[in-house]
């Protein structure tokens, strides 16, 4: 199984675009995103084509595909214009693989969840990275739309026990074996 992780849209439909672009040329089993979909946040600039109607007509468009985390910028209304649900939190299995999925403004790598499993994944700082806590690795998506401190714009996949971190155009920034 192939999954696609991604973070902090931030209301961008050009960023929705090309988030469902990357899936279907990676050919993702399921797309993750890991929160801050529509709203840009009181201390973020306005990201490229902010347009948080049309990112739920795209976000909508995959449904079937998605598992939604909730962010701090996310909120009930967000609700009413999607058609998948949001859920604060998420433990998965794949490929023998236990996968914590957050936001990241709870749990991160300076505060980990009991039994975080072999890997967490977060986004909320915009800064794409992956590390090791343990025995867990930890990764961070980065931002789509607005990423911060030099970093690209970014996201993860995570398939056959690798975990890896690419720019948008899927050029390799880091990757890691999970076991």
């Amino acid at each position: 199984m192939k999954l696609i992780l991604a973070s902090d849209l931030h209301g961008s439909s050009y960023y929705a675009k090309k988030i469902k672009e990357i899936f279907l040329k990676e050919q993702g089993d399921m797309l993750v995103l890991l929160g801050d979909i529509y709203y840009h946040g009181p201390r973020n600039p306005f990201p490229k084509d902010y347009a948080p109607m049309q990112v739920a007509e795209v976000l909508n468009s995959l449904k079937d595909k998605l598992l939604v985390i909730k962010g701090n910028c996310d909120s009930e209304v967000d609700t009413l214009i999607s058609e998948f649900d949001f859920t604060e939190f998420s433990q998965i299995c794949v490929d023998g693989l236990k996968i914590t999925l957050t936001h990241g403004h709870k749990y991160n790598k300076d505060n980990m969840p009991t039994n975080a499993g072999d890997v967490m994944c977060y986004g909320h700082f915009h800064t794409g990275f992956i590390d090791k806590r343990g025995n867990t690795v930890v990764a961070n998506a980065g931002s789509l739309s607005l990423p911060k401190d030099g970093t690209a714009h970014s996201y993860l996949t995570i398939q056959d026990k690798v975990i890896t971190l690419k720019d948008i155009d899927g050029n390799i920034l880091d990757s890691k074996m999970i076991k």
